[in-house]
């Protein structure tokens, strides 16, 4: 969803190129790779992240559904329901085999958000102004959603733990 404006743009008078306006589902969209490796860089200056050694691909494996599930979340109707995200689920589980405590998946979790946010900053010159917060609102809420997701599978393994311990 992508709309051009003409010459009335500053920018665009002065360079004579028309300016292309995005939705900040559109910006995710286009910059999905860069959130990642963003997002990769900032855990990597996370010592007690770091701490747990895995691959490029153990460590991202998941973003890109996790980002799609935001991205179609910021495309949903007013009013709709946002259907729960299974991968958030499937993240909860990956991240508690390789050894996350709850602290770290919360860390990760904030440092999505802080990147996405950071991604939608650094495009301020293409974003539609006028939805700008309520998307913001929108990705911290399915962002915080996809954390309760992977926190209940965290609290199912230790109950389940719990009830093989006894």
């Amino acid at each position: 969803m992508t709309k051009s404006i003409g010459s009335s743009n500053g920018a665009a008078k002065a360079t004579g190129d028309a300016a292309t306006i995005e939705s900040v589902a559109d910006i995710i969209e286009r910059e999905l790779q860069n959130v990642i490796v963003d997002w990769l860089a900032r855990v990597e200056e996370e010592p007690d992240l770091k701490s747990i050694p895995l691959s490029f691909e153990e460590r991202t494996g998941y973003l890109p559904q996790l980002l799609r599930d935001v991205i179609a979340r910021l495309r949903l109707d007013a009013g709709t329901k946002a259907p729960i995200s299974k991968a958030a689920a499937h993240h909860g589980d990956l991240r508690r085999k390789q050894g996350y405590t709850v602290a770290m998946a919360v860390q990760e979790s904030r440092l999505l958000q802080v990147t996405i946010f950071a991604t939608l900053h650094k495009d301020t010159h293409n974003l539609e102004f006028s939805k700008l917060l309520p998307d913001v609102v929108t990705i911290a809420d399915e962002v915080d959603a996809q954390l309760k997701e992977q926190m209940l599978r965290f609290m199912a393994a230790d109950s389940g733990k719990l009830a093989k311990g006894k």
